[in-house]
């Protein structure tokens, strides 16, 4: 595949446009730890909102889907929190696949009301999900660094949301469910950075979070050293790299 890459000013631009267009667009940003993911989102989503009136861009990041600690100590896995094996990978992907086809349960829904002669606009019409209107929201999980949890329904995505920026490292992996991703979101971008910068970054995240300088350092090389190591093996899948 051909990457094309942008600067963080032309992909926010990109992204600007990509709201402009007719129904949802779903923008996934993938990224090694520390490689400014979350930054470009939010830059985004200000961007877009800016653009085109509030609410018009959501960030859903795929953090939310970190398993809790509590589970990740009962599987042995919270030494090395942030590997692929300790996000509930099938529930994100669910969630892409629900934001991605709102379309077309748009246009489902249009089709049922028009063809029930007892449906006035503005009424809910029964389907096999539940009740459904005009408000429909998709509730999405966050997460919280204060207390480095998972938060479930934090987020809320209305049926009107034009686009949606989903972050997160794993979003090209080749790996089963990861690997259906690249086909959900409309474009898949990586963020790429130096890595000196990265590390910098993240021993001054970990640090704000609690550990001393030797701890951070220790944690931003080796545990996040080796997720950043399995993202970079994937950068090659992404429609745009943005040099973050």
């Amino acid at each position: 595949m051909t990457t094309t890459e942008l600067s963080v000013d032309d992909a926010v631009e990109r992204a600007v446009a990509l709201a402009a267009r007719p129904g949802r667009t779903v923008l996934g940003i993938a990224g090694a730890p520390g490689a400014g993911k979350s930054t470009l989102a939010r830059r985004i989503v200000a961007a877009v909102d800016a653009a085109h009136g509030t609410g018009t861009a959501v960030q859903v990041p795929m953090d939310g889907f970190h398993l809790a600690n509590a589970a990740l100590e009962a599987l042995g896995r919270h030494d090395r929190k942030g590997a692929i094996d300790t996000f509930d990978a099938a529930g994100y992907v669910a969630l892409v696949r629900r934001l991605a086809s709102v379309d077309d349960e748009a246009a489902s829904d249009d089709d049922e009301v028009a063809g029930d002669d007892e449906a006035a606009p503005g009424d809910e019409v029964a389907s096999g999900d539940g009740v459904v209107s005009g408000d429909d929201v998709i509730w999405a999980p966050d997460f919280d660094r204060r207390v480095d949890e998972p938060i479930a329904g934090s987020i809320a995505v209305p049926r009107t949301t034009r686009l949606v920026v989903s972050e997160g490292n794993y979003l090209l992996d080749t790996a089963a469910p990861w690997s259906a991703l690249v086909d959900l979101f409309t474009e898949t971008w990586a963020c790429v950075v130096a890595d000196r910068v990265r590390v910098d970054r993240l021993v001054g995240r970990h640090m704000r979070h609690g550990r001393d300088h030797e701890a951070a350092r220790t944690w931003a090389l080796e545990v996040d050293g080796v997720n950043a190591a399995r993202v970079a093996a994937t950068v090659g899948r992404a429609s745009r790299t943005i040099r973050t």
